[in-house]
């Protein structure tokens, strides 16, 4: 092997370069002699056994990805309790493969960042190819026939955000190319789900093979979302004479097809530019971080925080490999459902839509120094402690006061983990439904508890209204996070000028009112008024934000 060498800026010390590939990986003391734990298992032998006989496909190649799940796969790897890596699929942005997948051998460098400010360094070498998941890269799309149809392959993993299974837009009707795609069968999908569709069509043809189709995303039943989109897809296809309707049973045949539920937790945030210095100064070459055409930040390495969860619903028709013993835990479908409904609509996900909201509209870059104000603090304290708690269930697996604990008192306020309210703001319309609403609604299926009563979380939905007029508390502008119904529901907003709350009008009704939006009428459950009124407080003038959220907080 060749040698590079940089001078260490603090030492002015040689140091060798370290290059993100197979070969070079193979060199194991400069690694680490650098401080980088490698993998442990015969890299060769694993990926020679992945093509042939894949057990694995992710779909959704990103981050928490890399950072989460292919380690725990990497774990087993290591101790010799699997045999066969991972394929990784990106269905949304090729460019994360072509840029980020293909130049490095599929390699990533995970950094887990602690709270003292440590960083702990693994090359994650656990996916052995890295594909397009669409019909116009026709080698990559034809190697997931095989794959598909290879009696080997056990389970399809995704996380594709939740985004990736709307087939609908906020008015309830379907997207055209959803259309499109509805009408032209699985030869050419454009959805991603029309293209899992088409791709179980193939396993289907090949023997109705048993496999578990399973959603680690953050959204409520995420199995049951992920099924229905699929099964909506294989349906209009049956209707339209596309396929068979034996492949709707096949899809809908659990002893075949399993859709487990799963709640997921680490924080996984955009690469770190002071990560990316740190790791230039041990000699890390491939440091670059890519913002691709379709805004995704991702680079060679991966900075994550170190807690993290995944609990699954132990449904695999096909056989799974034992992640049990990578710290998964496995268990039934109520459990999960409690799981889930403790993080995403309580004890974490509300707490971070919450800080990333007013955290734009207050001018924070990082999700750390919001948890320094105090009046973000106590208003995600009440989201969380006063107006969550009282209606999550005690799953038992984990303690949900233990897990707020953590959350509030460890997780957030790391300073090392540069996570922003700009990023956990992305597809706030999205998940709005699934981290206030749910709450709202068991608020209105218990008869010691009223709606009506809560102030915090009608609060931060009044400040995501504000936040989508785009301009923050000083009256600046400000750039929105992406989101697929920003245009639709800025529309409703067109006439509303900042420091005239009578501009207001009717605009918020067709927001407030939508139940695809939120689960509910929240006219109907009497928060609709409520949160007019703290929009219009908001409305006020410049630093009327601020005022508001001192007010109601601190209550």
């Amino acid at each position: 092997m060749l040698g590079y060498f940089k001078k260490n800026l603090h030492t002015g010390v040689d140091v060798e370069m370290l290059n993100l590939s197979i070969n070079d990986i193979k060199n194991r003391k400069i690694w680490e002699d650098a401080g980088i734990k490698l993998p442990t298992f015969d890299y060769d032998k694993v990926a020679a056994a992945t093509a042939e006989n894949p057990e694995w496909v992710h779909f959704g190649a990103g981050n928490i990805f890399r950072g989460f799940i292919a380690v725990l796969q990497q774990k087993l790897l290591n101790e010799g309790k699997a045999n066969s890596a991972i394929v990784a699929v990106e269905t949304f942005d090729e460019e994360i493969i072509d840029r980020i997948y293909a130049p490095y051998d599929n390699l990533g460098l995970l950094v887990i960042m602690k709270s003292d400010g440590t960083l702990e360094k693994e090359v994650v070498a656990s996916i052995t190819e890295g594909l397009v998941g669409d019909p116009s890269r026709e080698r990559d799309w034809q190697r997931l026939q095989e794959i598909f149809a290879n009696p080997s392959l056990r389970l399809a993993s995704f996380t594709i955000t939740e985004k990736g299974y709307s087939l609908k837009d906020l008015q309830g009707e379907y997207f055209d190319f959803v259309l499109e795609d509805m009408k032209n069968g699985p030869e050419k999908p454009v959805h991603a789900m029309s293209k899992v569709a088409a791709l179980m069509y193939t396993r289907f043809r090949n023997g109705k093979l048993p496999i578990a189709l399973v959603s680690m995303d953050n959204c409520s039943h995420n199995g049951e979302v992920l099924h229905a989109s699929i099964r909506t897809i294989v349906e209009k296809w049956v209707e339209n004479g596309l396929v068979e309707k034996g492949f709707l049973d096949y899809i809908n045949n659990e002893e075949k097809v399993s859709f487990p539920w799963t709640m997921i937790d680490k924080i996984t945030p955009r690469p770190s530019e002071k990560v990316r210095d740190a790791l230039a100064e041990i000699g890390f070459k491939n440091t670059e971080i890519v913002q691709t055409a379709k805004n995704t930040y991702i680079a060679p390495f991966i900075n994550a925080e170190a807690a993290e969860y995944l609990v699954v619903e132990d449904k695999f028709p096909n056989g799974r490999m034992p992640l049990e013993e990578a710290g998964v835990i496995f268990t039934d479908r109520e459990t999960v459902n409690k799981v889930e409904k403790m993080k995403v609509g309580t004890c974490l996900n509300p707490l971070h839509t919450a800080l990333a909201i007013f955290g734009c509209l207050l001018g924070y870059e990082l999700i750390a120094d919001e948890m320094k104000d105090e009046d973000l603090r106590r208003l995600i304290e009440r989201i969380g402690y006063e107006e969550g708690l009282p209606v999550v269930v005690d799953p038992g697996v984990l303690n949900p006061r233990d897990f707020i604990d953590e959350v509030i008192g460890e997780r957030l306020p790391n300073p090392y983990i540069p996570d922003s309210p700009q990023r956990i703001a992305t597809d706030t319309s999205q998940k709005v439904g699934i981290r206030f609403g749910e709450t709202i609604k068991a608020y209105t299926g218990r008869e010691d508890l009223d709606p009506v009563d809560l102030t915090c979380i009608p609060l931060a939905i009044a400040g995501w209204l504000r936040y989508l007029l785009g301009l923050d508390d000083n009256g600046q502008e400000m750039s929105l996070s992406p989101d697929p119904m920003l245009e639709e529901l800025r529309s409703y907003l067109k006439g509303v000028e900042l420091g005239q709350p009578e501009s207001v009008g009717d605009s918020l009704q067709p927001i407030l009112s939508n139940e695809k939006l939120f689960g509910s009428n929240l006219y109907d459950v009497g928060l609709g008024e409520k949160i007019e009124g703290y929009f219009k407080e908001m409305l006020a003038g410049k630093g009327a934000v601020r005022e508001t959220l001192r007010k109601y907080c601190h209550g």
